[in-house]
């Protein structure tokens, strides 16, 4: 008998039941059978189950959950999967806290436009009470982020284990919410489900709704559920009524239908929660009806007067302070739209201070960034008073992005755009025949306003000067000084490498390998396709992985393995991405622009270009990157994984590959670009008097740590 059956119910066509399939198969905890029901004889979903089934026998197509045999049930659907390491991490856990009736599991939603992803995650609590659902007041997850004893539900609630999926699945928790006698939690993302989009209900699923909370409630009842617990069941079995009659027009049957039900149930002492539960409860289904519109209206009403009304004063004091002559010794920066004090724009800022003391030097943020400025650093937030005060008056503007559309450019004013990396992807006007990145940057005419306020672009290569030069098309004036935040790539020295390296807890003789992905414009299950545990665990203990990642690896418990291993160390949080690549030893990336700035270095880079066909086409790329890598180049993970087992990375093709790579991306970052920057702009000197170019083969790298291979060592005198 299996230690686990993970069953999936398949309805419909194969969609994502490959990736599905593949999740559970791949968990590094083999004992496990894979139930795959309801598949339809001809369908392309049942060739699917049959391919696989042929493959590994741990996969069995079958009528009815009936056919697992495993001591704990997991009821997966073809939209979720489960991360690397997931079901170790249950049988662990399951290990300490004996055999409940269900644990349920952290889970992850990720909404069908790949935006930001929900974690849900509930906080432990003793074995022997229940810690979810009614009887804790806390809503009822879904029943797929658990894991069931299966003897559990047979004897208990077979309609949970039996019944099919449905697009709203209340019942399913809440009943072996209401049955289970010791439960348990594992606060980590096991499950993460891809929500699908619903443009409506599916057909009958007002009935249908009604039907599970019409169960759950008799059955409450017949157990004689405290009256607390009632009143929180209730409440939550309610409000996906409400949520389903508001988001699609529902019928008068169903509406009074609902309402006996409300009538019937309502436990003593439950509070309506707020004017649809009133009407519901009253049957008053044609003020129901109206509701919802009437409340977009008001809402629409009040947010546009709202909005109108701070436009207004906005616009006002914005206007009083355009009235005030120029403070012609003021400057203001900005990086990523406020997010704090970084890149092109802090470099500079450092040395206007150093240079240009009279400046009076401001930095833009956030709020919420403040907690995190230096304390030397005046700064100012955005939207404030001030801020418009300091966008009207200053003679000079650094930015890495575009500043507020509203900003007028006045005349006798200094606009720097520094931009923030080398362009791979295509960028500006060049997007436009990429239909998919088109509607995403929004409308050309107020981005090409907003490039008419440039007086000034930098560029550190002349790749970049063209680009700029037809994606920005404009009357700007190119300053080729190079990028002013990779000035510390050819000026820290030993002492300052091995104080980073001491800080992130990189061991002495560890080579650190930077993995630093960039973000894509398509879907894409990246911890389905990279599994980052596996690739620290086989390529040997002498590296350790750093790594700069998004949240889509966030809880991965194969992750928190490798953390916990010394392999990994997560250096997403850290503001400073010049200190991170100072202190690894080479570079794994894809497409990110990290790669032109890290060239600098003279350390070996790895590309791992796994979906290159798609982001080319999906995207739009300048050059063929696989054609011209920075050093070895991987598609697959096995490849990957054998490029640092065999030395390949730092070996003399890898060198020769970077070398001319650093020839045509690293023209200009010869450590000087911040000041020729503050002297051109600031100070106002002419080109002859800033400091001259120092040759490529002339200049010295910051030395990575002693002792490590794949570079050429170089002893610097600064």
């Amino acid at each position: 008998m299996p230690r686990f059956s993970i069953i999936i119910p398949i309805q419909g066509g194969a969609g994502r039941l490959p990736s599905a399939l593949d999740s559970v198969l791949a968990q590094s905890f083999p004992d496990v059978e894979l139930i795959a029901v309801r598949a339809a004889p001809g369908s392309p979903a049942a060739a699917v189950v049959a391919e696989y089934a042929a493959r590994d026998p741990r996969v069995v197509p079958a009528d009815s959950p009936q056919a697992a045999t495993g001591t704990y049930l997991l009821f997966l659907d073809t939209d979720t999967v489960l991360p690397p390491g997931a079901l170790a991490a249950v049988h662990a856990r399951l290990a300490e806290t004996g055999d409940v009736d269900v644990l349920y599991l952290g889970h992850e939603r990720v909404p069908w436009w790949q935006g930001p992803s929900v974690t849900e995650l509930f906080e432990d609590g003793p074995a022997d009470a229940p810690v979810c659902g009614p009887a804790s007041g806390v809503r009822l997850p879904p029943f797929w982020a658990a894991a069931y004893r299966r003897a559990f539900l047979t004897d208990h609630v077979p309609e949970a284990a039996l019944s099919p999926a449905r697009g709203t699945d209340i019942s399913r928790p809440a009943l072996a919410a209401l049955a289970a006698g010791r439960t348990a939690v594992l606060p980590t993302v096991c499950v993460r489900h891809h929500e699908p989009r619903r443009s409506r209900p599916a057909p009958g699923r007002h009935d249908d709704l009604l039907d599970q909370v019409e169960l759950v409630l008799d059955r409450a009842t017949e157990r004689g559920l405290p009256e607390d617990r009632l009143r929180a069941l209730f409440g939550q079995l309610f409000a996906e009524v409400l949520d389903l009659a508001s988001a699609a027009p529902c019928g008068r049957a169903f509406f009074r239908r609902a309402s006996r039900l409300h009538r019937r149930h309502r436990p003593a002492g439950h509070r309506a929660q707020g004017l649809r539960d009133r009407l519901l409860r009253r049957g008053a289904y044609t003020a129901f009806r109206v509701l919802p519109a009437l409340s977009r209206r008001t809402a629409r009403v009040r947010a546009y007067a709202a909005r109108a009304v701070l436009r207004r004063r906005r616009a006002l004091t914005y206007a009083w302070y355009l009235r005030r002559p120029l403070d012609e010794n003021l400057a203001v920066f900005a990086a990523y739209w406020g997010r704090g004090y970084a890149c092109n724009p802090a470099a500079v800022h450092r040395k206007a201070r150093e240079l240009a003391p009279h400046i009076r030097s401001v930095f833009l943020v956030k709020e919420k960034e403040l907690p995190h400025m230096p304390d030397d650093v005046e700064s100012v937030v955005i939207g404030s008073r001030r801020y418009w005060e300091v966008m009207a008056r200053a003679k000079y503007t650094f930015n890495n992005v575009n500043f507020d559309n509203s900003v007028r450019k006045r005349p006798g004013t200094v606009h720097v755009q520094t931009h923030h990396g080398t362009p791979l992807k295509r960028m500006g006007v060049d997007q436009i025949e990429y239909r998919a990145v088109a509607a995403a940057t929004g409308n050309f005419g107020r981005l090409m306003r907003r490039v008419d306020r440039w007086d000034c672009s930098l560029s550190s290569n002349a790749h970049s000067t063209e680009v700029w030069s037809g994606a920005y098309p404009g009357t700007f004036t190119h300053l080729e000084y190079g990028y002013p935040r990779n000035d510390r790539f050819c000026t820290a020295g030993p002492g300052e490498v091995a104080a980073i390296r001491a800080r992130l807890g990189i061991p002495e003789d560890r080579v650190a390998l930077l993995y630093a992905p960039t973000y894509r414009d398509y879907p894409r299950d990246v911890s389905a396709q990279f599994d980052l545990a596996r690739f620290c665990a086989e390529i040997g203990e002498e590296f350790v992985v750093l790594l700069r990642a998004h949240y889509f690896l966030d809880g991965d418990a194969g992750l928190q393995r490798a953390v916990a291993d010394g392999q990994l160390i997560d250096v997403t949080s850290l503001r400073d991405t010049e200190d991170v690549c100072l202190a690894s030893d080479a570079l794994i990336t894809d497409y990110s622009s990290i790669m032109f700035d890290y060239a600098n270095l003279d350390r070996p880079i790895v590309t791992y270009a796994d979906d290159w066909d798609v982001y080319r086409d999906t995207r739009g790329v300048y050059f063929d990157l696989l054609a011209e890598p920075p050093g070895q180049v991987a598609r697959t993970q096995d490849e990957l994984i054998r490029v640092f087992t065999s030395g390949e990375w730092s070996d003399e093709r890898s060198a020769g590959l970077r070398s001319r790579f650093r020839e045509r991306f690293c023209q200009f970052d010869d450590g000087q670009a911040a000041e020729r920057v503050v002297r051109r702009v600031l100070l106002g000197q002419p080109e002859e008097e800033l400091p001259p170019l120092i040759p490529l083969r002339e200049r010295l790298p910051a030395p990575a740590a002693a002792g490590t291979t794949g570079r050429r060592s170089r002893t610097p005198t600064r």
